[in-house]
């Protein structure tokens, strides 16, 4: 019979639903699933927002008390979706605490805490993902295969990009993503760091960087109420300010360990730019390029190709291709941001019942860490900066 698992679920906004819905629709789709999530606890910041949280997600119970609630016998996983700044508390108690652990990306917002957060989680023997969740969409999956199978030959170069807008307005409010306390870093930790993920996966480590960060929106207002808008849905320009201390956008350049070079660039003030993660891999014997926002299309082109067939040819995932035995029966049909997420709590899941670490785990996270420290010390200095 398949084992229930109790999860606590440590914030309830807008990943929390994604979280959620997760946990819900998991063996639905990938039956019979190594574990049947059950939704027992959602922590919130205040009893209300707890409650609410509660009865829209499905949960059996609320609580304002993370720490009570990680150090209950009949919890087995604890889920991180809280703002960056509290991530290390909380995983390192509720591995103390011996219970499994998905954390948000970025795993911390400093490379001393990422690594805290890995120490805790190795010593106390527990399962531990970061949840980098692009990496599951089935086209990616589905590069990575093409790239072991050596498909595409030797890497030479990796071309990424995360471009968003929806920070290009100067009164957009002052979401936490824009303080330095409770973020850590702006646009090089809230999606640079996606980028970052998806090099490691599919090329390698990034040993070196040479950055340009940049800081186009120095205040903004502050933000009413306590539900971060991610600036997107309230603009006030009459609104108190207040200053924003993080980095808007980040240019880098790139050396991988094992040869490669290439570039990152990633910003949240690219008008016209929704959810804008790309990424072309150019190898030996062929090239592969993705567009998110087109997530059901891989591109690739074959150099051993005939000569009159060469060029780019557009794979749609489907029933044939990484996790596609789960998803949808016809290619096309089309899957969206909520299917990453049930693929992420599938890996977990499996991940527990077989005792395997999952990819990525806190020790991937903390080398992603790494690369951001880097970043951003290179925008500092100007100069080329090693992955340490």
């Amino acid at each position: 019979m398949t084992k229930v698992m109790n999860v606590a679920m440590i914030g309830g906004g807008f990943m929390g639903k994604a979280h959620a819905m997760a946990y819900a629709a998991m063996p639905m789709f990938f039956w019979p699933a190594p574990a049947i999530p059950h939704r027992k606890v959602v922590v919130d910041i205040t009893d209300g927002a707890a409650e609410e949280a509660r009865r829209r997600f499905g949960f059996d119970e609320a609580s304002s008390d993370w720490r009570s609630v990680v150090a209950r016998p009949d919890i087995d996983v604890v889920d991180i979706c809280t703002p960056n700044n509290v991530h290390a508390e909380i995983a390192i108690a509720a591995a103390k605490a011996g219970k499994h652990i998905i954390c948000e990306k970025p795993l911390a917002r400093t490379v001393e805490e990422a690594r805290a957060m890995t120490e805790a989680a190795k010593a106390a023997g527990i399962i531990h993902m970061v949840a980098f969740n692009y990496r599951r969409t089935p086209a990616v999956a589905l590069a990575k295969k093409y790239i072991d199978e050596g498909r595409i030959g030797r890497i030479l170069n990796f071309r990424g990009t995360y471009l968003q807008d929806w920070s290009a307005g100067e009164n957009g409010p002052l979401s936490w993503r824009f303080q330095k306390k409770i973020a850590g870093s702006g646009a090089v930790g809230d999606i640079g760091t996606h980028v970052v993920d998806l090099a490691h996966y599919l090329v390698g480590p990034i040993a070196e960087v040479i950055a340009m960060t940049k800081t186009y929106v120095t205040s903004r207002p502050m933000q009413q109420g306590g539900v971060d808008k991610l600036g997107a849905s309230e603009k006030s320009a009459d609104a108190e300010r207040a200053p924003v201390d993080v980095d808007d956008e980040v240019v880098s350049m790139l050396r991988f360990a094992g040869g490669a070079i290439g570039s990152l660039e990633a910003t949240r003030n690219a008008w016209g730019r929704n959810n804008f993660i790309t990424l072309e891999i150019h190898g030996t014997k062929g090239s592969i390029h993705f567009n998110y926002e087109r997530r059901d299309e891989l591109q690739v082109m074959f150099a051993d190709d005939p000569a009159d067939a060469r060029g780019f040819r557009t794979v749609y995932t489907g029933p044939a291709h990484p996790y596609g035995g789960g998803l949808w029966p016809i290619p096309g049909l089309g899957i969206g941001y909520s299917e990453t997420k049930i693929v992420e709590c599938f890996d977990l899941f499996s991940a527990i019942a077989s005792g395997k670490q999952p990819s990525p785990n806190f020790e991937d996270g903390l080398l992603t860490e790494l690369v951001a420290d880097a970043m951003l010390r290179s925008g500092e200095s100007g100069k080329w900066e090693r992955v340490e």
